[in-house]
């Protein structure tokens, strides 16, 4: 062997070595068992929306999440780990949101996530933690009044990686549809006229109509997809843990309390825990 060829050798085993250990650590990480972890490190890692009124929105002025997930994380942890315990919170999108668990970015998920045969399939699912149902938000006085009038000339916008775009060809086959990126950048196209009308969950909908009068939602909800807490498989005694504190905070008021924080009951008569909105 050339002296040469001997250089690049002896310089090509330690990058391999790195790379193989760089695997091992990656993987290490990910199926690391989460409940004995945060025993000795009191921290647990939620992904979370940074872009859903009253679920996960970053507040421009505290840069801080705010919102109805967050809460319910936080009282998870607290329930989990006592006072000493930490949320961490991560942003993820609907996108991203399985692969960072699966790769051990975070330790869970709770970001308005739809609890699907498909998706069990990949993680594993709390107990439920709100009842949602998909349905529209269109602009008032639109002559669309609930999913079954939309029509081939209609555009309804939704957000990649959710299920609203198949909820949408189930229920309405003749219109059109166009997947955006998050829910802000659906609800901009709604305004501008992209589309005639956008679609996800209600209680995603109502933060947005709060924020707009000129919009509301159409029609009734027209599925039922209530949100869980997604953990990755294998980590059965982190998911037990999660279950038993949720139990918990229904049992001592801690959820009613946080339920009603971010969703009053209004004028309308809009009734606790996902109910038909």
């Amino acid at each position: 062997m050339s002296k040469i060829k001997k250089i690049g050798a002896f310089l090509f085993l330690p990058l391999l070595f790195m790379i193989v250990l760089s695997g091992c650590k990656g993987e290490s990480v990910a199926n690391k068992n989460i409940a004995k972890r945060i025993k000795n490190e009191p921290t647990i890692v939620w992904g979370v929306k940074y872009d859903t009124r009253l679920f996960g929105m970053m507040d421009i002025k505290t840069r801080k999440v705010e919102g109805f997930d967050i809460d319910i994380a936080k009282a998870i942890t607290k329930e989990i780990l006592g006072k000493k315990g930490k949320a961490e919170f991560i942003e993820v999108t609907s996108k991203t949101r399985i692969p960072l668990l699966k790769n051990g970015n975070i330790d869970t998920i709770i970001a308005t996530m739809t609890i699907t045969d498909e998706r069990k399939e990949q993680v594993d699912f709390s107990d439920i933690y709100f009842d949602a149902g998909q349905s529209l938000l269109v602009k008032k006085g639109s002559p669309i009044k609930n999913v079954k009038s939309l029509t081939a000339n209609d555009t309804v916008l939704a957000v990649k990686g959710s299920t609203s775009s198949i909820n949408i060809r189930k229920n309405a086959p003749d219109a059109k549809i166009l997947e955006l990126e998050n829910y802000a950048e659906a609800f901009t196209a709604l305004q501008s006229g992209q589309g005639q009308a956008m679609t996800t969950d209600n209680a995603i909908l109502l933060g947005m109509a709060s924020e707009n009068n000129k919009y509301e939602l159409a029609g009734g909800t027209f599925t039922n997809e209530p949100y869980g807490i997604a953990i990755n498989k294998g980590q059965e005694d982190f998911l037990k843990e999660v279950n038993n504190a949720l139990s918990k905070m229904h049992d001592n008021g801690t959820y009613d309390k946080i339920f009603e924080k971010w969703f009053p009951k209004d004028a309308e008569g809009r009734a606790k825990k996902g109910a038909q909105f």
